[in-house]
């Protein structure tokens, strides 16, 4: 029997196993959603904004390890979300993203709202297409969620005509599906996995470098295994964290711009540097010339473009990181290099990455209040120093994952991916860690937890600035505070870089705001009220609740690597 292809599109998310959806209506999508009305094995999320959309679909992927999936319409609706597409494929998240489109015979004829999104969106996803026949849109939908989930994950967006949507035609959907030169690497080569034990078993001062493949592997056992019984200490990229707990007696810390002395220290003296899921990028090397530069290097990735893609790498392994983990596993051994272990160690102990120095209350407090207080969470970050914070100070296990946007930094980002995990996790505590500048981006989604009712605790760390940038004006720019001031007023004193009591009042007010959505809103300015603060919030399972925490104006991110310097070379103190 022939359906229409609206009907197929319905089918196959059900044959896929999608159980949410987010989505955004609009006049090339109204046919989608017509064959959606009253589906009660599909939950419609509506946020507010496209690019909201595609972050919660991003924190869903992330947070549950299931495909994100979106649907939106043509023109303005599938550009809102070219930035959740980059973001995703920076940080290899599988979305599968359905953009509305003009009917195909007005293709190219510039119609209302059509844009090319297949020839936008080509250098940032892993599969763009416009289904140009019926017949062709059960395989096609297919082979995107195979694309998405398989190798290294990513997006893929699949641009529907509205005539294909009204066609009739099969209603049969693949079970399986072949790609002719798509061949993701499904096994390990034990030659290489013999050589790298090799040169690890004749080591002296090893480490294990890890990245966030580990993560989306889903081999933190194995690798807390593989590390136990080799002894080897383990450091992580920001994206790593959390692979092996972060209370564990072998893990070092995060390496890279914000890195800890220790873990940047460590990386420059090992004579061989074992990395597993990296990809290498300028905030974890810092100057290229000066990375690991006694060091044999080995590098396990499922993706080969991404080895000796920055830097060059002495013995190549093409594995997903689990299958290749397990493997090295067979054969691990003992090292006897407690004396290396040590001396790291010490550095660990001897310049710990703190704030005490600091006026006040600070994020450091803030953080460390969350670790004790939500053992079990999800805990979402925006971009900036807010960031940076939580990527020192918040501890992860097996029982508290960390979302963040890694490879794209992308500001807006924090809160509708709390939505998604969330959404993806009614059972877990999710917070969303942002500062007053990030959370501004998407902050209409307040609309979209308090409609849901999701107890989702918003920490806004508050400095009245766009701090990361201020920071780096600070102190390379010689505090030419530049458009970073959130407080400024059109009748402020110009080029200004002393904040103090004579600064205007913070517009919004994000108490005032949060009550306007219904929503729960607490403004914090002491150490002693965090805890209470963070207890109301958890009490409030009703809807969401805005906790503004109001730190230190000019607070920095400490330690920091200067762009362009070794990883060794770090200003520790300002």
């Amino acid at each position: 029997m022939e359906i229409k292809g609206t009907e197929l599109f319905v089918k196959a998310l059900k044959e896929e196993g999608v159980e949410t959806l987010f989505a955004y209506p609009g006049g090339m999508a109204i046919d989608l959603f017509d064959a959606l009305y009253g589906q009660r094995d599909i939950e419609v999320i509506l946020p507010r904004h496209e690019q909201a959309l595609i972050h919660a679909a991003d924190g869903y992927a992330r947070s549950t390890g299931k495909a994100g999936v979106c649907l939106v319409t043509s023109g303005p609706g599938a550009t809102n979300l070219v930035t959740g597409i980059a973001t995703a494929n920076y940080d290899s998240v599988p979305l599968v993203c359905f953009t509305g489109q003009v009917p195909a015979t007005l293709i190219g004829n510039d119609a209302f709202q059509e844009v090319d999104i297949v020839g936008i969106t080509r250098s940032i996803c892993k599969y763009a297409v416009t289904v140009r026949k019926r017949e062709d849109l059960g395989e096609i939908i297919k082979k995107a969620f195979y694309i998405a989930k398989s190798g290294r994950p990513g997006p893929v967006v699949i641009d529907l005509p509205k005539d294909i949507q009204q066609a009739y035609g099969s209603g049969n959907y693949p079970e399986e599906i072949m790609i002719r030169g798509y061949k993701p690497n499904t096994g390990v080569h034990e030659g290489q996995i013999k050589k790298a034990l090799e040169a690890l078993n004749k080591a002296e001062k090893p480490v294990f470098l890890i990245g966030g493949g580990v993560n989306i592997a889903g081999a933190g056992e194995e690798l807390t295994r593989l590390a136990e019984v080799t002894g080897v200490p383990v450091i992580t990229t920001i994206m790593g964290k959390g692979a092996i707990s972060t209370c564990h007696p072998l893990y070092v810390g995060n390496i890279g711009m914000h890195g800890n002395y220790a873990s940047n220290h460590a990386i420059s003296e090992c004579d061989l540097l074992f990395s597993i899921g990296v990809r290498f990028n300028d905030r974890i090397t810092g100057k290229i010339s000066e990375f690991a530069p006694d060091a044999t290097i080995i590098h396990v990735d499922i993706d080969p473009a991404s080895i000796s893609k920055n830097i060059s790498v002495n013995i190549p392994i093409v594995a997903d990181a689990k299958l290749a983990i397990e493997s090295l596993q067979k054969n691990a051994k003992p090292l006897n290099i407690k004396k290396w272990v040590s001396a790291i160690m010490k550095w660990k102990k001897d310049f710990p990455i703190h704030m005490d120095s600091r006026p006040g209350m600070t994020p450091e407090m803030i953080i460390r209040k969350i670790n004790e207080l939500f053992p079990s969470s999800i805990v979402t970050t925006d971009v900036g120093q807010n960031q940076l914070w939580t990527t020192q100070y918040l501890e992860l296990n097996e029982n508290r994952q960390m979302l963040t946007s890694g490879g794209l930094g992308t500001m807006g980002y924090g809160f509708p991916a709390a939505i998604g995990a969330k959404i993806g996790n009614p059972e877990k505590t999710v917070i969303c860690i942002s500062g007053d500048g990030g959370i501004q981006m998407n902050i209409q989604e307040m609309a979209t937890a308090a409609a849901l009712e999701l107890p989702i605790i918003i920490c806004i760390l508050n400095n009245g600035y766009l701090g990361n940038v201020r920071q780096w004006q600070e102190m390379f720019f010689d505090k030419r505070y530049s458009s970073t001031c959130l407080r400024y007023r059109k009748s402020c004193q110009k080029n200004c870089n002393n904040p103090g009591k004579a600064c205007p009042p913070y517009i919004p007010d994000f108490i005032k705001l949060a009550e306007s959505y219904g929503a729960k809103g607490i403004r914090i300015t002491k150490t002693e009220e965090i805890e209470e603060a963070f207890k109301m919030a958890d009490a409030n399972k009703s809807g969401p609740t805005i906790i503004e925490f109001m730190i230190e104006r000019e607070a920095n991110v400490l330690p920091i690597v200067p762009g362009g310097n070794a990883l060794n070379d770090m200003i520790m103190e300002w």
